[in-house]
């Protein structure tokens, strides 16, 4: 594997642990959103606090995943380095 291929396997790994939480933060925004358009209330924190609440709970739900693909990412990162380095 190359430069290029460790590069693409970085960005690929970064975006597979990333897009869940912004996937979830998307759809309680948009949940907040048509509340607030129900409702008409327009707060700030109200759109803020309950994605900061919701995207940390899933984030920690989903920690035991986000740690297995890491460890296996970095177990296959040292094994590249070790071979380079031969």
């Amino acid at each position: 594997m190359d430069l290029m291929g460790i590069a693409q396997n970085t960005v690929k790994i970064i975006l597979i642990l990333g897009l869940p939480s912004l996937l979830v933060s998307m759809v309680i925004g948009l949940l907040i959103s048509i509340f607030q358009a129900v409702t008409q209330v327009s707060d700030a924190s109200l759109s803020f606090v309950p994605k900061v609440i919701f995207v940390s709970i899933f984030i920690l739900i989903s920690l035991p995943w986000i740690g297995d693909n890491i460890e296996t990412y970095t177990k296959d990162l040292w094994g590249i380095i070790l071979t380079f380095g031969q």
